[in-house]
């Protein structure tokens, strides 16, 4: 949620996912996908910068919950710990591409 700001002063948390549009005209209103509309006294630019900051913790936190900072992650050519064999990519043999005449 994004706490933003009604016109005339009180703040109201709103869920980003439910915006279908945002028009600046010339006060900033937002338009929900079930049709409300909702005067704010943030700009366009202002509204899209909290919706990004959202978006992104949201997909930071989901990541910080796949890949805890204590979690070793496994490396291409070792054998994990109890695991018979080798992670994919550890047979992989990398060519060098010819010389140009150039050279």
């Amino acid at each position: 949620m994004i706490v933003v700001t009604r016109l005339n002063g009180p703040t109201f948390a709103l869920n980003p996912d439910l915006i279908e549009r945002v028009e600046a005209n010339p006060d900033t209103v937002v338009v929900l996908i079930g049709g409300a509309s909702y005067p704010i006294a943030e700009s366009v630019s202002e509204l899209l910068d909290r919706v990004r900051d959202y978006r992104s913790q949201v997909i930071a936190s989901a990541h910080a919950a796949e890949f805890p900072p204590d979690r070793k992650l496994p490396v291409a050519g070792r054998t994990l710990p109890g695991a018979k064999r080798q992670l994919p990519g550890a047979k992989r043999n990398l060519h060098s591409l010819p010389k140009s005449d150039a050279e």
